[in-house]
């Protein structure tokens, strides 16, 4: 599943057309998480884009009076193709059409979702989401005072997405492993010092993996083309039984909330 980074690297690579004008939008399919409405096409056309950026992992496409909000789901990506450029792939459900290159949205799974709204802050979809862990406001005071209201183990308070977005399974492992705390610790023991560590580790493991270009999860592959390459640094995750990189102890597995986490009970505690 494309997380943050993948998200962030993605929308890095289609700010080129910011400024551009989006002559149309043509949806193949209009059958994905939530059915594509019609407005999505005859309300995007000829629109210039004031901005692209990124909200949790939405990909916000503004235009004077609307926005567009694009999720990519669980297999979801966009790619840049020339016009000139027919080249069709297996589960092409949208093209963004510009004068001289297009943005494909792919997805085999169809989880992903393509919305057009006048109030993207108030769109139900994004609401109620949390903070932005790149953000100022994510600092140590706001995790301890979650942390310290909070009765489950610290791996699924920063997962929550109503409370910090954007920190999937896997950066949530490889943070908790460089800041020695142990995942499936109870979220109301961990310290102010505990917080520090982990909001700065958290906030190096995300900037780091969007340097490489995300995590390359079988084929995910950010809209320029580029693959990214940040899982061949990976400390825990996917190494059950393999050597802890610090202290030579195996490496972990267990489940937290059905999802895989990979820990070193060595460093971490």
């Amino acid at each position: 599943m494309p997380e943050l980074p993948e998200v962030e690297t993605t929308v890095r690579a289609i700010s080129k057309f910011k400024n551009k004008t989006l002559k149309e939008i043509i949806v193949h399919n209009k059958n994905l998480r939530w059915k594509v409405t019609d407005k999505v096409e005859l309300a995007s056309k000829n629109k210039k884009i004031k901005e692209i950026e990124r909200r949790a992992k939405y990909i916000l496409i503004h235009f004077d009076d609307s926005s567009l909000m694009i999720h990519l789901g669980m297999s979801g990506k966009l790619r840049i193709q020339k016009i000139k450029n027919n080249f069709f792939m297996k589960h092409d459900h949208a093209e963004l059409i510009f004068s001289k290159e297009k943005i494909i949205f792919n997805d085999p799974r169809r989880f992903g979702s393509i919305h057009l709204t006048n109030d993207f802050k108030h769109h139900k979809l994004i609401k109620n989401l949390g903070i932005e862990p790149l953000s100022k406001s994510f600092n140590k005071r706001y995790l301890f005072d979650i942390c310290n209201k909070s009765n489950l183990n610290i791996k699924k308070v920063i997962m929550d997405q109503k409370k910090i977005v954007g920190v999937g399974n896997i950066y949530a492992s490889e943070s908790l492993f460089l800041a020695k705390i142990k995942p499936n610790k109870s979220a109301s023991k961990i310290s102010m010092d505990d917080c520090h560590d982990l909001v700065k580790s958290i906030k190096k493991v995300l900037r780091y993996a969007i340097k490489m270009g995300g995590t390359t999860l079988k084929d995910f592959y950010s809209a320029d083309g580029n693959e990214g390459y940040f899982n061949l640094e990976l400390s825990v995750y996917g190494r059950e039984g393999e050597s802890c990189k610090i202290c030579g102890a195996k490496v972990k597995k267990i489940n937290i909330g059905q999802r895989s986490t990979f820990y070193c009970q060595n460093c971490q505690n």
